[in-house]
């Protein structure tokens, strides 16, 4: 099986790569621990408690690729030996000041820039709230007028992604927006709709990020398809499972309106194949940016590809996982001729910590997950001292 070699997916780690990264995924596998643990480094944070040392060595090492674009470099030029690209992330979460925001999109812009002397930084990426405020976008979906002064600053909220659109296009990349809570959601997709139909008419520059935990995200991107379709443009799509599981739920639940969330596992999983299945379907008019670590589906693509007679590198079909986690899949499909790319969430740890603990929340909630890590780090682990290996390549 593809995924089982493990001397490829960890040819970047040292032994005492694996060994930090065994520690780190077993203490993510105890769902009490983690909570304790958000618990006390909330409080550490906001006391102002100097914690940065400690978690800089630990968790923000494995899962960050640095404090700054610049130092994430080296990071891209290791991956880029395995021949997998990047992706820098600026991953600071939770600003709502105009001076916040303002900033955040200056990184962001800051991070495209690297991609103009760089083939090995083919995207950008940015967070909606990252760049607008949450309950601005709240407001807008639930359809409530907005003052004069709330339209101004939506005005500014647009201008600042159409600032990040003609800067990637100037460079020649892809920008890939990502998804938030679905109360949100439907401003976001409103704007990148309009996004989509100014830069997607003859090649897939914009693309939007659909949650398939969601039941109603299906026939969304057969609706948005049949739209493109008839005003000339092309859709550029980045499926993931989600990622607010818990939040969604509750809201649902203390709200009094039902979940938007698919009943099971398994039909988030068939939503997704069928997301997938839709995909390729249309794939001379869009685009495909596998997010996601589930094993299953990486293979359902494998097949698809060859099931069509496609070319391992269609300039519409990409694989990307998280900087840390699901290496198998990143480094054995790069070796086997995929397009893959590995996000590089990066900044200040302190201000990153609110992103490192949802990751920990995220990975402690998905079933099996951290178990398959440790298994195959366990399992390169033996390898190595059966084989002699001391360290990994440099």
């Amino acid at each position: 099986m593809l995924f089982e070699d493990t001397r490829t997916a960890f040819v970047l780690k040292s032994d005492a790569d694996l060994d930090r990264a065994y520690f780190l995924f077993r203490l993510i596998a105890n769902e009490p621990l983690v909570r304790i643990g958000t618990t006390v480094t909330n409080f550490a944070l906001k006391s102002h408690l100097p914690i940065e040392g400690l978690v800089r060595a630990t968790v923000f090492d494995h899962f960050c690729s640095g404090t700054t674009a610049e130092e994430s470099l080296s990071v891209v030029d290791k991956l880029a030996s395995q021949g997998v690209a990047s992706i820098l992330d600026y991953s600071v979460e939770g600003d709502k000041s105009e001076i916040d925001l303002d900033t955040c999109l200056a990184k962001t812009l800051e991070t495209f820039d690297y991609s103009k002397q760089n083939p090995d930084l083919p995207f950008g990426v940015f967070k909606p709230t990252g760049i607008g405020r949450f309950g601005l976008y709240e407001k807008i979906s639930a359809k409530q007028p907005l003052t004069a002064a709330e339209e101004a600053e939506w005005q500014r909220v647009e201008n600042r992604y159409r600032q990040l659109c003609d800067r990637a296009v100037s460079l020649g990349i892809r920008l890939l927006i990502d998804a938030e809570e679905s109360w949100i959601q439907p401003a976001i997709d409103e704007l990148i709709e309009k996004l989509m139909e100014q830069y997607n008419r003859n090649e897939v520059l914009v693309f939007n990020t659909l949650q398939m935990y969601r039941h109603d995200r299906l026939d969304y991107l057969k609706t948005l398809h049949q739209r493109a379709t008839k005003k000339g443009f092309k859709v550029g799509v980045k499926l993931v499972r989600g990622a607010y599981l818990e939040k969604e739920n509750q809201r649902a639940k203390q709200h009094n309106y039902p979940s938007p969330l698919c009943k099971s596992k398994s039909d988030t999983d068939k939503n997704f194949d069928a997301a997938l299945a839709f995909v390729f379907d249309h794939l001379e008019d869009i685009a495909l940016f596998f997010g996601s670590h589930n094993e299953a589906s990486a293979y359902a693509i494998l097949d698809l590809i060859a099931a069509k007679g496609l070319d391992q590198k269609h300039p519409h079909i990409w694989f990307g996982q998280l900087y840390g986690m699901s290496d198998h899949i990143s480094f054995n499909l790069a070796k086997a001729g995929y397009h893959v790319a590995k996000y590089l969430p990066f900044g200040p740890v302190r201000d990153v910590m609110p992103y490192l603990i949802r990751r920990a929340e995220e990975n402690t909630s998905v079933v099996g997950q951290t178990t398959r890590e440790l298994d195959l780090i366990s399992k390169e682990r033996k390898r190595r001292k059966i084989n002699g290996d001391t360290s990994a390549v440099s």
